[in-house]
């Protein structure tokens, strides 16, 4: 049985206004406005707004920058981390995405109370084991679970992992990651019911050649007390204080803990290579100052100082006697 077709207001209102005109052309009459459709499944809700998966993408895209860093050089390879997408879905649709056998971190966040789960795919992960035990990073031909020995090693990973993930949620909300256990088969792991929605981070993974997908979710009843904090605004206020307000602090603190080279220079003189190779012991070299003149104190490759010779302490010292520019004495490559 066919439907019988609807007219739309603006059809209605042209055919009243073509019987009130005398107009007998009604088939003239077709100005139909068809919108695009959008599915929406009222059984599972939309939790998160555009703008906090937008903040979410933005922590995980920060995240994503110093785990390359970190994991290049853990590894000693070349890595690449991106996140692909942030999507939210129902639970058991995540469950039914992942390939068994594969490594399924379970996450504490404390102070919110539920889990979170981190699953790095299983080619991935035999593959950053292979570089940590000094292979060349070949993936296992045939899937398996992991040993006593390789699950403690991809357990240290996935704790590097976790810092540099609490290091990035920190720009807006203070939440501190612990590994609870790990599981290989994903339909043992229950942190939320099946219907349930969930946050999904999916990042890709390049090391050297292999290239791995690494899931992070979390079910929306567990960040639920934070959604308000969630936004793209509050993201960039806080990554902006930071930048101006503590980043300065502790770059003034760890410069103050660079090790600099000093050197005293008694002076200066031009020879020839000649007469450098017939130098002989007790030669004199004459210099260019005299006994009395005040000294060049060199820091790094900059002479930055006068100084006067003497001894502490029965130890060779320099006394600093003024400052001076940069002019008063050649530069010289070390």
């Amino acid at each position: 049985m066919v439907p019988p077709e609807v007219m739309s207001q603006n059809e209605i209102d042209s055919l009243l206004r073509a019987i009130t005109d005398g107009e007998d052309d009604i088939s003239s009459i077709q100005n139909i406005e068809e919108k695009p459709l959008k599915l929406y499944d009222f059984r599972r809700p939309d939790k998160f707004s555009k703008d906090q998966l937008r903040a979410i993408q933005m922590i995980h895209e920060s995240f994503c920058r110093s785990l390359t860093t970190s994991l290049s050089s853990m590894v000693r390879s070349m890595v690449a981390v991106e996140v692909v997408a942030v999507d939210q879905l129902a639970y058991d649709e995540f469950i039914h995405s992942l390939v068994q056998p594969t490594v399924i971190g379970i996450l504490e966040m404390y102070p919110l109370s539920g889990n979170a789960l981190l699953e790095i795919n299983n080619q991935l992960t035999f593959s950053i084991i292979d570089r940590l035990l000094g292979g060349k990073g070949e993936p296992l031909r045939k899937p398996r679970d992991l040993t006593d020995i390789e699950r403690t090693v991809i357990e240290r990973v996935m704790m590097k992992i976790l810092e540099h993930l609490e290091e990035s949620w920190s720009a807006v909300v203070d939440i501190r990651f612990r590994f609870e256990t790990m599981e290989s088969n994903p339909f043992f792991v229950q942190v939320c019911p099946g219907t349930d929605m969930v946050l999904l981070v999916t990042m890709k993974i390049q090391l050297g050649e292999v290239a791995g997908i690494m899931n992070f979710c979390i079910p929306y009843f567990v960040i639920e007390p934070l959604i308000d904090k969630l936004s793209s605004q509050q993201w960039f206020s806080s990554t902006g204080r930071k930048s101006t307000d503590g980043v300065r602090d502790i770059l003034a603190m760890r410069l103050n803990e660079v090790s600099v080279p000093m050197a005293l220079e008694l002076g200066h003189s031009i020879i020839s290579l000649g007469d450098v190779i017939q130098m002989q012991v007790d030669d004199v070299v004459r210099l260019d100052g005299k006994v009395d003149d005040p000294l060049g104190l060199r820091v790094g490759n900059r002479i930055k100082y006068l100084s006067t010779p003497g001894i502490f302490n029965k130890n060779y010292a320099a006394q600093i006697t003024g400052v001076i520019g940069e002019e008063l004495f050649p530069e010289e490559e070390e």
